[in-house]
């Protein structure tokens, strides 16, 4: 049975091994099994009762992200995205919790004990994840008219560069809507990237002329006529704008 000895605890030992290593010459692969190893063993993660609300993990392949399990709706981001990830809660056996995002899809399984297992395209079948540290809160933070114009112009840049085509980015926003809109103009730049990395993602691209984000009760993304329209929910914080998988999606190509 894994350890509940929180997996932060081991970092001594883990560097002191690591340097030990080092000083007896073994190559940077094998001190690199040495850090995987101190940190996991050869089973998940140990669980952590008093996991804190937010914190920053990684995952046996190396992915580290943060989870904010402080509001409502816990969010996740990846160091090495822009995009935050709104989840929800399902109950599974044995008291433990997995996190969904938007499309239903595993993202994270927590133990009862506080453990913690990530889901990717890669491994599917899930990656243990250690405590790492602190982390920040993931908030949306009030900005400025003029602020939101220029993240639908950096959002617009990104997603003309991906395409090869220009993409512009209009948002029909109010106050309350500026900061959900930017987000989600960056999420949506987030998708259009990714389709540009996909042999047939190339001739949905072709057809799209721009991207509209609206208000509305429920979040949502519908693409026709050339349109990508992105509707957010403004009252429902982070969790109110479509993830880039939603986008995807609603490109046809899923």
């Amino acid at each position: 049975m894994a350890s509940e000895r929180p997996a932060i605890a081991t970092w001594p030992l883990v560097v002191a091994a690591l340097l030990a290593a080092m000083a007896l010459g073994y190559a940077p692969g094998a001190q690199a099994q040495i850090l995987r190893e101190g940190l996991f063993g050869d089973r998940p993660a140990s669980g952590r009762p008093n996991s804190p609300p937010i914190a920053r993990y990684v995952s046996q392949e190396g992915e580290t992200f943060i989870l904010d399990r402080s509001q409502t709706r816990p969010l996740l981001k990846f160091d090495d995205s822009p995009e935050v990830w709104a989840l929800r809660p399902h109950p599974a056996p044995r008291g433990d919790v997995i996190y969904k995002n938007d499309m239903g899809e595993p993202v994270l399984r927590a133990t009862r004990l506080g453990g913690l297992t990530l889901f990717t395209s890669s491994r599917p079948g899930g990656s243990p994840a250690a405590l790492a540290g602190d982390g920040p809160a993931l908030r949306l933070a009030a900005i400025s008219p003029q602020t939101l114009l220029e993240r639908l112009a950096q959002a617009s840049a990104r997603a003309t560069r991906a395409a090869r085509r220009l993409i512009p980015f209009n948002a029909e926003a109010s106050p309350e809507s500026s900061a959900l809109m930017a987000d989600a103009a960056t999420v949506t730049a987030e998708a259009v990237v990714r389709m540009s990395r996909r042999p047939d993602g190339r001739t949905v691209l072709s057809r799209l002329e721009r991207v509209t984000l609206v208000e509305g009760r429920r979040p949502s993304a519908t693409f026709q006529g050339g349109e990508m329209r992105i509707t957010v929910a403004p009252a429902d914080g982070m969790a109110g704008r479509p993830s880039s998988e939603r986008i995807i999606e609603a490109a046809n190509l899923r």
